[in-house]
């Protein structure tokens, strides 16, 4: 996914000269041919993330569209005023590729575990959060970056993830997915967990539970018509985010329940990270397990909630 990501900025570049690459601390060789090709839009910055967030700015001032990658932590907690008065404020078009999302460097433990990233940028002004599920969709994504107005974070995952998107499903910015026709029980899902869900959605199936499925890519602005669409279907909506349950995707669906007052209401389960710093350190699937998102803890969570639905 994110080669993917950084091969689209390059094409994009050549497509329009607009386009500004602007990596922070990144490796060798990251897009070699585009720095070769285009010396005066590739710009690598040293370990000074605040300070790239203020160039990137200025360059969308001046009329160009930065696309700024580094590890998601520093990309948010890090540079949170900056994107706050430099970005959001003014409402400028840089596009912040979070490398990393969720627990992907779990070798490297809590400091570079981007669990509340989605939460810090939902609450700013003016910023849309995206989280693609795979590599295929990323591509379908990133051309609409170019005309997407006011800044967007792109949450990336670990690469190399399943591909469950379909070219025929396409992408529109602030508009979910829906991959199984909504049910009894409907899972809202963001990134790579629309992988998980449509793998709870069969195992369910296998068990006769109807289980409906909304890859919800863009975290904000939220697809309100299918949250309430599913709402008025669902008996039990069940959110799945590889983030803490705090102002994540679970939040923002509770937010817009509760707002329209639905009535009558759906048991709503959030699942995600519980309100703690992981301690474990590993493989992101051995952590995913630790944190309670496993595919059996998955399974056991929405099982034993539908049994108390139907009670």
């Amino acid at each position: 996914m994110r080669k993917t990501c950084l091969n689209s900025i390059y094409e994009l570049a050549k497509q329009d000269s607009r386009v500004v690459f602007v990596g922070s601390d990144l490796g060798p060789g990251v897009l070699a041919e585009m720095q070769a090709e285009m010396p005066e839009r590739f710009y690598m910055e040293g370990v000074s993330e605040a300070n790239v967030i203020g160039v990137a700015a200025g360059l969308a001032m001046e009329g160009f569209i930065p696309y700024v990658n580094t590890i998601a932590t520093f990309l948010t907690r890090r540079c949170y005023e900056q994107v706050a008065l430099d970005l959001c404020l003014h409402n400028l078009p840089v596009r912040l590729i979070g490398n990393g999302g969720g627990v992907v460097y779990a070798p490297l433990g809590p400091t570079h575990l981007a669990v509340e990233d989605i939460a810090i940028f939902r609450a700013l002004p003016n910023m849309s959060v995206v989280a693609p599920v795979d590599a295929d969709e990323m591509k379908r994504f990133m051309p609409t970056t170019l005309d997407t107005p006011g800044p967007v974070y792109i949450r990336l995952g670990r690469g190399g993830d399943p591909i469950v998107s379909t070219n025929e499903s396409g992408f529109t910015h602030g508009k979910a997915i829906i991959m199984r026709d909504l049910a009894d029980i409907t899972v809202i899902s963001t990134g790579i967990m629309t992988n998980r869900a449509l793998n709870l959605a069969d195992q369910l199936a296998a068990e006769g539970i109807n289980c409906g499925v909304v890859h919800m890519h863009t975290v904000k602005p939220l697809d309100t018509d299918i949250v309430l669409k599913a709402a008025k279907t669902s008996q039990l909506i069940v959110t799945l985010e590889e983030h803490t349950r705090i102002g994540g995707l679970g939040s923002a669906v509770g937010d817009v329940v509760l707002d329209h007052n639905v009535n009558p209401m759906p048991r709503v389960l959030r699942l995600g990270f519980d309100d703690a710093f992981a301690h474990d350190y590993g493989r992101q699937e051995n952590l995913l397990d630790a944190m309670g998102l496993g595919p059996e803890h998955i399974h056991k969570a929405v099982s034993d909630a539908w049994a108390e639905t139907k009670a």
